[in-house]
């Protein structure tokens, strides 16, 4: 991040969208905050690639349906790539149901919007990634997960399953990934479990260390294809 004129933080953006009127219209919305820059605009996969590896954007707002190299493939080759390790992938998305959606989260997206977003939650969506969180609709998610995930989930005993991969965490851990995974922010599952804030964030943290999952989303994309918790 760069600074701006009042010393903050400049949250640099990246645009991808196949449609010139839908840049436009997403670059002027993000223009009118003074700590949000729109430092480049793509019109294909490869192109927000290459883009992407010249002016290293804080996110990346993706289009999924691209010519050449459509968004899930771009999404990719972005999270995969360690020089942009400080780079985030935003999904921009017509219907929340796309199916591709759930193929871009497991790509290593850290959320999506749908286009119809609201101008001040698009902005908000924008630094919330910025800062490092996921950014999740807790409905939405639940639904494209459950709708599109492919893998047969497991089941293991009287408290729903775990997988072999979440044998690796505490009860607690566990715990707190299911209320991950259920939506809850660190102050929610705080609350939900009569802990701090930041103890709520310390076992997120460690679960997803443990876990060798790149964030919050993967997370809850685990806790989903394990079994962990069923959609609805």
């Amino acid at each position: 991040m760069n600074s701006n004129p009042t010393g903050n933080p400049t949250v640099k953006v990246l645009l991808a969208d196949d449609q010139a009127l839908v840049r436009a219209g997403f670059g002027s919305l993000l223009r009118r905050a003074r700590d949000l820059s729109v430092v480049a605009e793509a019109s294909t996969g490869d192109e927000a690639v290459r883009e992407t590896r010249r002016h290293r954007p804080d996110v990346v707002l993706m289009d999924i349906r691209m010519p050449g190299l459509d968004g899930i493939a771009a999404t990719a080759q972005i999270v995969g790539d360690p020089a942009l390790v400080g780079t985030k992938v935003v999904i921009l998305t017509t219907f929340e149901t796309d199916e591709n959606v759930f193929a871009a989260l497991r790509a290593g997206a850290s959320g999506f919007l749908t286009k119809e977003v609201e101008p001040d939650d698009l902005r908000r969506a924008v630094r919330v990634v910025a800062a490092g969180e996921a950014l999740l609709s807790p409905s939405v998610t639940a639904r494209v997960i459950g709708q599109f995930s492919r893998r047969p989930l497991r089941t293991t005993g009287p408290a729903g399953a775990t997988g072999d991969r979440l044998a690796v965490l505490t009860p607690r851990e566990v715990e707190v990934v299911r209320l991950v995974a259920g939506g809850l922010s660190n102050d929610e599952i705080a609350r939900e479990l009569y802990i701090s804030p930041l103890t709520a964030k310390t076992h997120v943290t460690r679960a997803i260390m443990k876990l060798g999952v790149r964030d919050r989303v993967q997370l809850v994309i685990l806790a989903y294809e394990s079994g962990l918790v069923q959609p609805g």
